[in-house]
């Protein structure tokens, strides 16, 4: 990743002078390998780049200003790719400042309790230290640890049991690889494109069955625990799925997010039935595994290739209160985001930008890559933004979005990314003995490091 924030390169003279086909393929490479020095160059000369490809925005106001307008700036592109049809509303993140966006998110943020969180921080951090135990002084850290531990906080604080973790693994990677890699803007080949959406259909199947198999058992339990009554008939139901061992006692239920689901009554005008209990269970899934593992990877890598922060990050990581420790780790995903953009697609006509200079007129249908990255290095929101400075507020940090559509589980993530970050920094003379390993796709593959 490259973290440079200042260059001579004159992006803008070359982005120019390129042939109209030209124009987008450079823009897409200056993102993803030269980013800061690019973004500088946009918000000092060209706030919003109108290319043949999709609209650029990367100033912070203009950022604030349309991630607040969800029915104008849409995520319209995530609707045939999470499922939303005419008969079916998929799930909510699809939706735009609508009733089931507003209604379903709140209910899932008040099942997420954040009271939980110390219990969640406790959880990653046994998870984390067990496997690091385990590696005997070096580890693949992508598969191994940073997919595998947040698969396990699925697994057992979000409820998806009975499950091979290396499914879990699959089924994250593949949603967020089409939903998110695989639009148009991303470049990719039509055979590469039919490849990354035909492995999403075939999870999608996957998850689809496990989450009724699974809800089924759950609900079960629930019933069991709630109405003793109906020992039998449950008993029945739970072997007959071939949950039950004979001679084995009934399991005890656990408390996790997806039972609490079920444990929970609505009312029907609520319209949260066992149908959309089973979407947000498999949400909860898509969001947690794969963009756990790349900003835990990269974070680790930015630390390991300057040795001075390193040593820093390093002495923090074993104080009591790890609150500094925590904000050297979000002031490091400033430098390397899971993403540099987040993407919108036009509802209609809308001026941006109005009464500015640089004032431009987006038209209906256009997509346009909003500039989280570049947001987070305009000096408006982070003075002398160039520096690498933990004590930064977190309201201007964009790691998990900004506005409607903002994260559902961003309390879990951060305690999750920096503890998982933190047990690897424990380790002594941590080194890497082969670079993190893209393998020509957007999220990190493989990253061997080693201690002791």
């Amino acid at each position: 990743m490259n973290t440079q924030t200042s260059s001579t390169k004159d992006y803008l003279a070359e982005y120019d002078s390129a042939a109209i086909a030209d124009k987008y393929p450079l823009v897409r490479r200056w993102m993803m390998t030269e980013p800061l020095p690019f973004f500088k160059q946009l918000r000092a000369q060209r706030p919003i780049l109108v290319t043949p490809g999709c609209v650029l925005v990367s100033k912070y106001a203009d950022v604030i200003d349309l991630l607040q307008m969800p029915k104008i700036f849409t995520v319209d592109l995530y609707k045939p790719k999470m499922g939303v049809t005419a008969t079916d509303p998929g799930y909510l993140m699809a939706h735009d400042d609508d009733a089931i966006h507003y209604r379903e998110k709140s209910l899932m943020q008040g099942m997420l309790n954040r009271n939980d969180l110390p219990r969640i921080r406790a959880l990653v951090a046994k998870a984390s230290s067990d496997i690091l135990a385990e590696a005997n002084g070096k580890i693949d850290v992508v598969y191994n640890y940073c997919r595998t531990v947040p698969a396990i906080l699925v697994q057992e604080y979000f409820g998806l049991g009975n499950i091979d973790k290396k499914d879990l693994i699959e089924w994250s990677f593949w949603n967020q690889y089409d939903v998110f890699h695989n639009q148009p803007f991303d470049l990719n080949s039509p055979e590469h494109a039919k490849y990354i959406s035909d492995n999403h259909d075939r999870v999608t199947v996957l998850l689809a069955n496990y989450i009724k198999k699974e809800l089924v058992h759950k609900l079960a339990l629930v019933k069991l625990d709630q109405t003793k009554n109906l020992f039998l008939i449950v008993w029945r139901t739970l072997k007959s799925l071939g949950y039950l061992i004979q001679g084995k006692k009934a399991p005890i239920v656990k408390d996790d997010v997806f039972s609490r689901m079920l444990r929970t009554s609505f009312a029907n005008q609520i319209e949260f039935d066992l149908v959309r209990v089973g979407v947000n269970a498999g949400g909860l899934l898509i969001g947690a595994i794969e963009t756990t593992s790349q900003a835990v990877s990269q974070v680790i890598e930015f630390f390991i290739k300057q040795p001075e922060l390193l040593a820093k990050a390093k002495a923090a990581a074993q104080q009591s209160d790890l609150k500094a420790f925590d904000n050297i780790v979000w002031e490091a995903l400033r430098y390397v985001p899971i993403s540099p953009y987040m993407f919108r697609q036009m509802s209609a006509d809308y001026s941006l930008a109005k009464g500015t200079e640089y004032e431009t007129l987006i038209p209906a249908k256009t997509n346009v890559l909003v500039l989280t990255q570049s947001a987070m290095f305009d000096d408006f929101a982070n003075t002398n933004a160039d520096e690498f400075n933990p004590d930064r507020t977190f309201y201007h940090n964009f790691n998990f979005g900004f506005g409607p559509h903002d994260c559902l589980g961003k309390y879990v993530g951060m305690e999750m990314i920096p503890e998982m970050v933190r047990q690897v920094l424990l380790l002594p003379n941590l080194h890497e003995t082969a670079p993190v390993d893209y393998k020509n796709g957007p999220f990190p593959e493989s990253y061997q490091l080693a201690w002791g």
